[in-house]
């Protein structure tokens, strides 16, 4: 519930509920405005989710008004409130007659500064428009997303992505590929949520990514079709329906896209023999990325009466994916002079399918927030992916991957007097997911052949209460989870089984002030852990090329997190601050190390790199983060973040280094202390020019960073967009430019086994995708542009509770 303490000692309490008259169903972002008429102050909050709203005030004589955008206002005349007053149930009329002549008091930031959580408006923000989940994610605060589409939180790659509060099979089996497939279009917001509570999963030690899709709220049939088109090929094409009355409320979001995104890799390796020179190798690697596919979100929600609800939801996707690698490489002694040269070409076939029901049972018992919710979700995925590589020898590889997923859970809250609240529920999370990856190569090794077969069943039970209040100023919310893990690994190809069985207590402790009305502290805790996936468990080779190998570690425990996490928001008149200094203490630190292997590849001695996972001993994590929404007029609009952050690495690896030929056994101890400092920081502008044109711009750099096996150089990379709208404001025309100067690139120096005794120095560039100019056509039909636009007080929220 979102509320504001005023200044002064005799306070009264303002509260109600406000409904559609039409439907009986809440209004959630309505406004409610207090006028104080003896000092003409005004101030006000919004309702939320289950359309109620409390507003605390001195006590003193008030005009009070409810608006909501497209409906018509309540208004009460002025009177003297000495104390408490429920306005009851209010009932919004839809005002049909003013729709094209609202004025918007102040429209929703791209960005939304909570003292609990940061908001992402994805349509406020022009420059993802035709994209992906994965560039919504890019322009989230405290979010980076590298090159190759590895999300990370405050620089920790270790985040939860959840779909409308829940793992979803969306996500898919390879999280970053998948995120690239699901459209910027289909996506409504996205919550950063730092200092989780006990509701939700341990599971993410730096925190949680909640992607909420969009659902139509409007009464009535209304909709939108969206076209994209970009060059290199990017075209899309998206109709989203929606169709609400008083007992129903179908929504739906089709979308179809044919891509293509090239991109290159360079890499320069020393081979190092005593600390000398002994050979160099080239690799120049140009990637042609093409994808098609569609994907389709369709939902009922229907309204038992007027408290309760039944939702179900399917979500289908399908693409096919299409990937040519061609690899030149060039070998090279100490002088210069060319050994060989060859051509590796990987000619990669992948489809993909995705399928998730959800089913949601709501329950409000009253208008009080006392309420049952109750989830089922059944998600299937599977992935079918063939190569052909022609090089010196060529080789066949398959990989056949199937996961499904099913979803318990129940949620109840009991509020308790006007401050309190009980919650406690349960999740069950149970997948079972089978991997079967051929590799048919007649020059290769019998005893490194990765051709595997894997089955990988994880079940978690999960339960939770908590108890949160609000003591004036102060609020607390007081939490525990418990979770119970059972992970079973077998290897079907050598017949053997891991099994590991945990219990394990997560506390979360998060804590509010408000200092002043538009000053609050918060100071969270919660203990979060990181469970290895499939890929990290599974022991066998996986081949990038002949000389670079990854495989996983069976032997792998989980990461546990205590994260720390001090919050301050103030606001001064159009600037909201929003700042935090948060400490993160791991053990059993998950971390991907380089390793030398020496083997025979066409008859000669070769080195070759091998990346594994591994638990280390300790990481620590200290950093500051500052955001920032300056909104000086309508027609300028800032926002910007920084993030600066530190980690510091305990532990060493050791491992065994035998020669092929003389069978000679090296022992070889590799320390990985280290400590990093990094930074990245964001800024975005909106500006109103001539003829109805908003034009956006957003910049981003990320610092370099080190560790103990890489140095990677810093990023920068600019975005612009351009929009106007048309055909009497039912259209909107968006050009976008992403990475204007063409700079989003990875470089990093790579030192294997160990920077301080390397055997193979690696000079590497990466660019996964080209700069790409865009199209955008957005048609509306009974929808108004600004419809249901909440108020920019709607950040005025505290906890969770």
């Amino acid at each position: 519930m979102f509320s504001q303490n005023s200044k002064g000692t005799n306070t009264i309490k303002i509260y109600g509920k406000v409904i559609d008259a039409n439907s009986n169903q809440p209004l959630e972002y309505a406004t409610i405005i207090i006028k104080n008429t003896e000092n003409q102050k005004i101030s006000g909050g919004i309702t939320d989710l289950n359309g109620l709203f409390s507003i605390d005030a001195p006590a003193a004589t008030y005009e009070i008004s409810i608006e909501f955008i497209s409906f018509k206002s309540i208004k009460y005349p002025s009177e003297k409130i000495t104390s408490n007053k429920n306005l009851g149930t209010l009932k919004l009329a839809e005002d049909t007659n003013s729709l094209n002549e609202i004025v918007i008091v102040a429209e929703k930031s791209t960005v939304d500064i909570r003292l609990d959580k940061k908001i992402y408006n994805v349509g406020k923000d022009m420059t993802v428009k035709g994209g992906t989940a994965s560039d919504v994610l890019d322009n989230v605060p405290s979010v980076d997303v590298d090159p190759q589409g590895i999300v990370s939180l405050r620089g920790s790659e270790n985040v939860r992505i959840l779909i409308n509060g829940k793992p979803s099979a969306l996500v898919g089996l390879n999280g970053a590929d998948a995120l690239k497939q699901l459209p910027s279009d289909a996506i409504e917001r996205v919550e950063v949520i730092t200092s989780p509570s006990a509701r939700y999963d341990a599971e993410g030690t730096a925190g949680i990514l909640n992607i909420i899709l969009r659902k139509g709220k409007a009464t009535g049939f209304n909709g939108s079709v969206n076209v994209t088109v970009a060059d290199p090929r990017n075209y899309q094409g998206a109709v989203n329906l929606n169709m609400r009355s008083e007992k129903i409320n179908l929504f739906s979001n089709i979308g179809y896209n044919d891509s293509r995104s090239p991109g290159n890799y360079v890499s320069d390796i020393t081979y190092l023999s005593s600390g000398s020179i002994d050979s160099l190798r080239t690799e120049n690697r140009n990637f042609d990325r093409s994808r098609k596919g569609y994907n389709a979100n369709i939902g009922l929600e229907y309204f038992l009466d007027d408290k309760s609800s039944l939702t179900g939801t399917i979500f289908v996707r399908d693409s096919d994916n299409k990937n040519l690698s061609t690899n030149k490489i060039s070998s090279f002694d100490p002088s210069g002079n060319n050994l060989y040269n060859s051509t590796r070409i990987q000619d990669e076939d992948e489809k993909d399918e995705s399928l998730q029901f959800s089913l949601n049972y709501t329950n409000n018992f009253n208008d009080k927030g006392h309420k049952l919710t109750l989830d089922y979700q059944y998600n299937a995925s599977n992935e079918n992916e063939a190569a052909t590589i022609k090089d010196i020898n060529s080789e066949f590889n398959a990989t056949y991957e199937v996961s499904v997923d099913n979803l318990f859970q129940a949620d109840y809250v009991l509020p308790i007097g006007e401050n309190s609240q009980f919650e406690a529920g349960y999740r069950g999370n149970f997948q079972d997911l089978k991997s079967d990856y051929l590799v048919i190569a007649p020059n290769l090794d019998t005893r490194f052949n990765p051709s595997n077969n894997l089955e990988f069943i994880q079940n978690v039970n999960a339960f939770y209460t908590q108890f949160g209040s609000k003591i004036n100023k102060f609020s607390y919310l007081l939490g525990l989870r418990a979770e119970m893990t059972e992970l079973n690994v077998n290897l079907l190809t050598t017949n053997e089984r891991f099994t590991k069985n945990l219990t394990d207590l997560f506390p979360t402790l998060n804590l509010g002030y408000e200092l002043t009305e538009d000053q609050s502290f918060t100071l969270g805790y919660s203990r979060r852990l990181r469970r290895p996936n499939s890929w990290y468990l599974n022991p066998f080779e996986n081949r990038a090329s002949e000389t670079v190998i990854s495989k996983g570690n069976v032997d792998l425990d989980p990461t546990y997190t205590d994260s720390f996490d001090l919050g301050y928001l103030n606001r001064w008149g159009k600037l909201t601050l929003n700042s935090s200094v948060y400490y993160q203490h791991s053990t059993n630190n998950i971390v991907r190390v380089n390793r030398q292997e020496v083997r025979i590849i066409n008859g000669q001695e070769t080195n070759i790199l091998v990346r594994q996972p591994i638990n280390l001993a300790s990481e620590d994590r200290i950093g500051f983060e500052l955001n920032a929404n300056y909104n000086p007029s309508r027609k300028l609009r800032f926002s910007g973040s920084f993030n600066f952050f530190q980690f510091e690495t305990d532990g060493e690896y050791s491992y065994e280094l035998t020669n092929p030929t003389t069978n000679t056994i090296t022992n070889v101890t590799q320390i990985f202390d280290t400590k990093n400092t990094s930074w990245f920081t964001r800024f975005d502008a909106r500006v109103s020019l001539p003829l109805d044109i908003e034009w956006q711009t957003r910049l981003f750099y990320r610092g370099p960073r080190s560790d103990a096996q890489s140095d990677t150089e810093g990023i920068f990379s600019a975005n612009l967009a351009f929009s106007k709208d048309i055909l009497k404001d039912k259209g909107t025309l968006v050009l976008n430019v992403s990475d204007v100067f063409n700079s989003r690139k990875y470089k990093t120096n790579a030192f294997a086994p160990s920077r301080e005794n390397p055997t193979n120095i690696t000079d590497q560039s990466f660019q996964w995708r080209v700069r790409q100019v865009s199209l955008n056509f957005t048609y509306r039909f009974n929808q108004n542009k600004k419809s249901k636009t909440p108020n920019s007080r709607e950040d005025n929220g505290g906890g969770e509770f």
